[in-house]
């Protein structure tokens, strides 16, 4: 069973897409922001990470940099997950090692359809 990360300040959000990727049949563990996402990921070594971009502590432009400087999580696939829908803030994101820009709000078979392409690369 595939393990994902969900990095995201929004308890809604975070619980709504938690739901959505359980109900893919994925397992899940939630972060509320990127420092609590790094604690994570020594523990937890997710398959995929989904995460949030304006978080407080440490947003996701960062968090996504750390993790492809990370010779143990660089190949993890990241899909950046935002209400910041603008092309450039799509630009922006894959710029910072991104493997996927999904714009909020979004439909559910949009999010676990990258999630899974991304899970079978």
């Amino acid at each position: 069973m595939s393990k994902v990360l969900i990095v995201e300040d929004s308890l809604a959000q975070r619980q709504m897409i938690s739901d959505l990727l359980k109900g893919s049949g994925l397992k899940v563990v939630v972060a509320c922001d990127g420092v609590e996402a790094l604690e994570h990921l020594e523990k937890f070594s997710p398959d995929l990470v989904v995460m949030d971009i304006v978080m407080p502590r440490m947003n996701g432009y960062e968090l996504c940099r750390r993790l492809k400087a990370d010779p143990k999580t660089q190949n993890v696939p990241v899909v950046m997950c935002s209400s910041k829908g603008e092309e450039f803030d799509r630009y922006w994101g894959m710029k910072q090692g991104a493997d996927a820009y999904i714009a909020k709000p979004f439909q559910p078979v949009e999010l676990i359809g990258t999630v899974k392409q991304l899970l079978r690369a």
